[in-house]
Formats: structure tokens, C-alpha cells, sequence
């Protein structure tokens, strides 16, 4: 009776032997055919550490930068010679106030040639999300005055998020999904309960520093913001904080950082002018609900 309990457990033995064979196998064939489960987090890390563009996309935004910069290019090589050594965008506020130092003479001589200088510089820096724009609305300011220094810092600002509006339009839905995926559900949710009132919002979301322009300019074209509120907002929306900012221009010897430009008092401001903004939308709301 023993032997035949020996044969017995050894085919046992085998056969498990064999199933897990099997099954590793199997393991293995999976992963090899990019079979992962996505809930793991081995899958979860490969799809985080992703690059989002296709390369189809990479392409299309490499030559648009590239176009953009050629331009740019063409702009500065009409321009009189001057020292370029000593033109760069500006990081902190003592850059910016030997770049007006250095620049105060040549706006005054070649004044149109620098401006539309200027201007191309502000919409590359708007369009490409290249930081430091407040620091060229603060230039604007101390160059150019108050008046002309804020009809400048309009235009740009809004030509500069209308260009990149549509550079996202073209290939921006899986950056912003990549970068922002929470903040981006949340924004297309309310703007799915506000349609009927869109603009108004939009609105309060340009004055008011509730949600960052960046990520206002690249994320409205993918939940179907129309481009005319788009533009409107933008041009009405963003003349509180530059008028704030080009005015601040003015003193640049009493600025200590960016920081000071937006205290509790302008803060308060900006908030109870967004406020305004939306108060035909909450007065309409009210008389639906009566």
C-alpha cells in the first residue's frame, strides 16, 4: 500500500509543479504583451512617468516654436544695434531696474521699432508659458507711463493668451490632463453648471486670482470654452491687475519684490470687482428661483 501512496503524492507533486510553471508563463507572456493591469502601481508609475505628447504633437509644438522664434529673431535683427550684453528678461526686481536704466534712452530714440520689440517679446513669453510677464508689465509701466504703458500690457497679455488658447487647442488636452488632472475635472464640472452664464464667470476667474491664468489660457479650449467669451474675458478681465502692475512701474525704487504688488488691500479689490462681475449672474438666479 506504500508504493502506490509514493506514486501518488509524486504525480501530484509534478502536476503542481507544472501549474505553476504554467502560470508564470503566463505572467511573463503578459507583461511581455503590455498586458499590465494600469491599477497596479508599477502600471500607475509607467503611466505617471509618461511624457504626454505624441510625437505627432511634439512635432507640431517644436514648429510652431520654431516659427514663433524665427520671427523674433527677424524683429531684433531690424532693430538699431544697441548693447545687447546688457538686454535680458528680467528675473528679480534689481533686474529690472538696471534693464530700464539701460533701456530708458534707446525706448525714447527708437521708440516704434522698440516697442514692437517689446510687444513680440511679451506674446513669445505669453504664448510658450515662459515666466516672467509681470516683470515686462512692470517695464511698461516704467517706460512708457501709465496710459500707454497699460493699453501695452492689455494688448500683449491678451494677444498672448489668445495664442496660447489655440496652441493648446491644437495639442495641449494631454499636457493638461497630465499636469492638472484634479484641477481640470473641477474646472469642467463648473463650467458645465455655468453655461448659461459662462462669461460672467470667466470673468471672476480673470480678475480674481482664483484659478492661474496658465492654467486658465491652456485648459479653456479643452472644456469647450467658446473663443469670443474666451477673448472677451481676457480683454475686460485682466485690466484691474495690469493697470495694478504698470502703475506699480512707476516706483520700481520702492517695489522690494513681486510680492508686494499684491497685498491684502489689493487682494480685497480685485475680489469685490470679480464680485461685481458675477452679481448679474446671481440676481438672475434668484429671479428663476422666485
Amino acid at each position: 500500500m506504500a508504493a502506490p501512496r509514493n506514486i501518488t503524492s509524486d504525480g501530484g507533486g509534478r502536476q503542481l509543479v507544472k501549474d505553476e510553471e504554467s502560470a508564470a508563463a503566463a505572467s511573463s507572456a503578459a507583461k511581455g504583451g503590455g498586458l499590465v493591469n494600469d491599477d497596479s502601481p508599477a502600471g500607475k508609475r509607467t503611466k505617471s512617468e509618461r511624457f504626454p505628447l505624441s510625437r505627432w504633437e511634439f512635432a507640431v509644438f517644436f514648429a510652431v516654436f520654431l516659427v514663433f522664434t524665427a520671427g523674433l529673431l527677424c524683429i531684433y535683427l531690424t532693430m538699431p544695434a544697441a548693447e545687447y550684453g546688457k538686454l535680458k528678461v528680467p528675473r528679480t526686481i534689481s533686474d529690472l531696474r538696471l534693464l530700464k536704466e539701460n533701456l530708458g534712452s534707446y525706448a525714447s530714440e527708437y521708440q516704434a521699432r522698440f516697442i514692437l520689440g517689446y510687444c513680440s517679446t511679451y506674446i513669445f513669453m505669453q504664448t510658450f508659458m515662459i515666466p516672467g510677464t509681470i516683470f515686462m508689465s512692470l517695464l511698461a509701466g516704467a517706460l512708457f507711463g501709465v496710459v500707454r504703458g497699460f493699453f501695452l500690457v492689455v494688448f500683449n497679455a491678451t494677444a498672448g493668451a489668445c495664442s496660447c488658447f489655440f496652441l493648446s487647442k491644437l495639442v495641449g488636452r494631454p499636457l493638461v490632463n497630465w499636469l492638472w488632472p484634479e484641477k481640470l475635472r473641477f474646472f469642467q464640472a463648473e463650467i458645465a453648471k455655468r453655461r448659461d452664464r459662462l462669461l460672467n464667470y470667466m470673468l471672476f476667474l480673470r480678475i480674481t486670482p482664483t484659478l492661474p491664468n496658465l492654467f486658465i489660457n491652456l485648459s479653456s479650449p479643452i472644456v469647450d470654452i467658446p473663443f469670443h467669451v474666451f477673448f472677451l474675458a481676457t480683454l475686460v478681465g485682466l485690466m484691474p491687475a495690469s493697470y495694478i502692475t504698470v502703475r506699480a512701474g512707476l516706483a520700481l525704487g520702492d517695489l522690494r519684490s513681486v510680492k508686494d504688488l499684491y497685498d491684502f488691500k489689493t487682494l480685497s479689490v480685485l475680489f469685490l470687482i470679480g464680485s461685481i462681475s458675477i452679481f448679474p449672474a446671481l440676481l438672475k438666479r434668484k429671479r428663476v428661483y422666485e
